[in-house]
């Protein structure tokens, strides 16, 4: 069971940053184009995508990432939550 726990929180960590990486790609001219750009943005625009449909950005700046972040940390702490709920059933 803790196993699945880490399997989970390991892919939450490595998607939280795979989406700053993405973030951080706009700061560089071009960067989405390439094929390393292409590759997160399949990866991460279906996440990000729903957050920028319903957050609008404030001037030139966009937070839908920052929000997005805070989701996935927040069902991190969910995760561990509802691990530890069942594991006080179980045992």
């Amino acid at each position: 069971m803790s196993l699945l726990y880490v399997v989970l929180v390991k892919a939450i960590d490595i998607y939280s940053t795979l989406i700053v990486v993405y973030i951080l790609m706009s700061w560089l001219p071009g960067a989405y184009q390439s094929k390393f750009g292409r590759l997160l943005g399949t990866i991460c625009e279906p996440y990000l995508g729903f957050f920028r449909r319903y957050i609008p950005p404030i001037g030139m700046f966009s937070i839908s990432g920052i929000v997005a972040l805070v989701v996935l940390n927040l069902a991190k702490g969910g995760l561990f939550s509802l691990f530890r709920l069942i594991l006080n059933v179980l045992y």
